[in-house]
């Protein structure tokens, strides 16, 4: 007798019919309890130990709790199988599917169309709730309330008017600081009153820093350290920036600072005086329209000159709200509070573990860090098969669309990794650079909140493609923004074309910047004359209508022979290899090979060379030719079984043991190889390899 839930009483109206029809459905489950073969089993049931009884009534309890509080899975926004629409008449270009037009979005709200109006609706729905928030070693977080930083906000802007600023789009001030809440409260002052801000970092180097004050013509710089006051001094001294005329100074500062200033005509004057001198002299905000420029982002850039992208509160705006469409989440215009950090990077994860955040963005190399860490940590076969089994469960789950952190497998195993984050983080967000598919899929599962990965570039405010909600599968970088139009053009030298669904992404739409500061021949290679930005990434679209990035075009050069290189892509493929950190591929057209320098990852080498039997340390190791014959042969694996091309692969290595950075003039501030750079650092190695390599 075969039983199913339509067999079984549901709730009817009542009638005679229906209790006859139960009531016979009743004798048939009478009889069926009765049957013999179930007599026996209770019989044989009886005879079974309290202890087993015990442990199938705990495993029948287990069963059906989990059957009760089982997880859900994120409903997508759309369907994950058609996550971008072709647009008619467009030459292959694709939007969101989130979108119930061609039409890219610009605002999500009506009332939200600048960065000041964005900030004003934070004020009201928030309830004049926390909105900045930094602490001092070993102290809480203090906070400061939306209207205490619009406060301070319209007094700083009342200052600047007050010292004979204009209250216009083309007035440019200068922002020189680390990120803390004061960099935040003189933004929105300048924005209050239609002001420019233009930001300054160290990481960019002394030179970059005075070339971008005197392209800009800054004539007032805010700076969070005397330090960073003294190098903006040098540039007026040496006469390389003689716009300058005010520095506004954050932390405190002595008076041979002041002597010095004076000595060449420049104002110091404190932070706290600035805001006293607007308390005193307010004035009526006047704030920007949406074409308005909002702020001049330099780029960091791996050849020449920084480039000033000129970027609009439009621009600003319609990618905010682009993600705020796609991921709920929330920001300044939500009333939102942000913490920043103390400072140092030493100190982050216990600013972290305080500070609590729901939603964090991070940068790969922070991603790679943790993944090494916690993998580092578990250094036994037993931990190491722990992990990993975990890991693999918790990825399952992520397949079919759930992202949570109370698993059992969190209690036991993820539990630390989380609350290193605070504990309480429901969202990240990665970009800036490429972020492998372990890692990333990795700590998705061990994480257990939503991370998404997006994909831009400071010439279309940061974001033009992004995860989509429910999809977290690795390996592309999801689909265009509601914001953008993504399109990829022929790069026939490389044989990539739009026809077979690859080649260089182009993007459109109002997250566009408008152009360089004073270069029009630069903003003409980035803009063609129908408003596309040439990205100069390779891209390609995948079945769901995701975008994966392939390969650089920026970069390729030609080998003796005439075939074309693309050094990012082989660099991309040989970084896999588990002994080394760092990789630079090089090739010149008057060779008819590549060549590489290596530098050897140091926390695993010892590891890696002892188990092919090679031992000494870290060092001594670089300058064993043996290892770097094993090296170079790992290298040639991994590009084999990627399927570079023989003339892809490099012919011979040199290993250096020190990291490239952006304090040896290597990387830029976005951890990107900065090419000429490395090939002059490294020119005698280069040399010595092709003099020395017979092919």
């Amino acid at each position: 007798m075969n039983i199913s839930s339509r067999d079984l009483p549901q709730r009817h109206e009542f009638s005679l019919e229906n209790y006859q029809h139960r009531t016979m459905q009743a004798h048939e489950l009478f009889r069926y309890f009765r049957m013999p073969e179930l007599v026996d089993f209770r019989q044989y049931v009886r005879t079974l130990p309290t202890n087993t009884l015990m442990g199938f009534g705990a495993f029948a309890a287990l069963t059906t709790f989990w059957y009760a509080t089982r997880p859900k899975a994120l409903k997508p926004p759309c369907d994950l199988s058609m996550q971008s629409v072709e647009v008619a008449g467009s030459g292959g270009a694709r939007r969101s599917a989130l979108l119930d037009s061609d039409e890219p979005l610009v605002y999500f709200y009506e009332d939200v169309t600048t960065l000041y109006e964005g900030f004003q609706r934070g004020i009201q729905v928030s309830n004049n709730g926390p909105c900045l928030g930094s602490r001092k070693p070993d102290q809480p977080y203090e906070w400061l309330s939306y209207k205490q930083v619009a406060e301070m906000a319209e007094c700083l802007g009342s200052a600047l008017i007050q010292k004979g600023f204009t209250a216009t789009p083309d007035q440019f001030i200068g922002i020189f600081a680390q990120n803390r809440p004061e960099w935040v409260i003189i933004e929105q002052g300048c924005f209050a009153y239609s002001m420019v801000i233009v930001p300054l970092y160290d990481t960019l180097g002394n030179e970059a820093v005075t070339y971008i004050v005197n392209k800009a013509e800054l004539s007032l710089v805010f700076a969070d350290k005397p330090e960073k006051a003294k190098l903006l001094l040098e540039g007026v001294e040496n006469k390389l920036t003689p716009s300058l005329k005010i520095i506004v100074l954050m932390d405190a500062y002595g008076s041979e600072l002041v002597e010095q200033g004076q000595k060449c005509g420049v104002e110091i004057i404190s932070l706290k005086a600035m805001e006293d001198l607007g308390r005193a002299n307010r004035r009526k905000p006047k704030p920007p329209a949406p074409e308005d420029l909002a702020v001049i982002c330099f780029t960091s850039g791996t050849t020449g000159n920084p480039k000033g992208a000129l970027i609009t509160h439009r621009n600003i705006v319609s990618d905010c709200s682009a993600f705020v469409k796609a991921t709920e989440c929330v920001m300044l215009c939500h009333g939102a509070k942000i913490g920043f950090f103390q400072g140092d990077i030493r100190l982050l994860m216990d600013d972290l573990k305080v500070l609590q955040p729901t939603v964090f963005p991070v940068v790969p190399r922070l991603l790679n860090r943790m993944f090494d860490r916690i993998f580092g940590q578990a250094n036994t076969t037993l931990k190491r098969w722990l992990l990993d089994f975990a890991s693999k469960r918790k990825e399952a789950e992520l397949r079919s669309g759930i992202i949570r952190n109370n698993s059992l497998w969190d209690r036991l195993i993820f539990h630390k990794v989380q609350s290193s984050l605070g504990g309480k983080v429901r969202l990240m967000v990665t970009g800036a650079a490429p972020v492998s598919a372990t890692v990333l899929t990795f700590l998705r599962a061990a994480l257990g909140c939503q991370f998404y990965e997006g994909y831009g570039q400071t010439e279309c405010t940061a974001g033009c493609c992004l995860s989509m909600p429910g999809d977290w599968t690795a390996g592309h970088v999801g689909a265009p923004m509601p914001c953008s139009l993504i399109k990829l053009v022929d790069v026939e030298e490389m044989n990539y074309l739009a026809a077979e669904g690859e080649g260089e992404v182009c993007v459109k739409g109002p997250n566009v910047f408008q152009g360089y500061l004073k270069d029009p021949a630069k903003t003409a290679e980035a803009l063609d004359k129908d408003g596309w930005l040439h990205t100069g990434d390779i891209g390609k679209w995948l079945p769901n209508g995701t975008l994966k990035i392939i390969d650089r075009k920026k970069h390729i050069f030609k080998l003796a022979q005439g075939e074309y290189i693309a050094p990012e892509k082989i660099e991309n493929i040989y970084i896999r290899s588990e002994a080394i950190a760092q990789v630079f591929v090089h090739g010149e057209s008057l060779q008819a090979f590549l060549i590489a320098i290596v530098v050897p990852d140091v926390e695993t080498l010892r590891s890696w060379a002892q188990k092919r039997g090679f031992d000494g340390s870290f060092e001594e190791l670089c300058r064993n030719k043996d290892v770097k014959k094993a090296i170079l042969e790992d290298m040639v694996r991994l590009g084999k079984d990627s399927g570079l091309k023989p003339f892809e692969q490099v012919k011979g290595i040199a290993l250096h043991p020190e990291l490239f950075s952006i304090d040896n003039g290597l990387l830029t501030p976005t951890m990107k190889a900065k090419r000429p750079e490395l090939r002059n650092y490294f020119r005698s190695q280069i040399d010595e390899l092709y003099s020395t390599i017979k092919v």
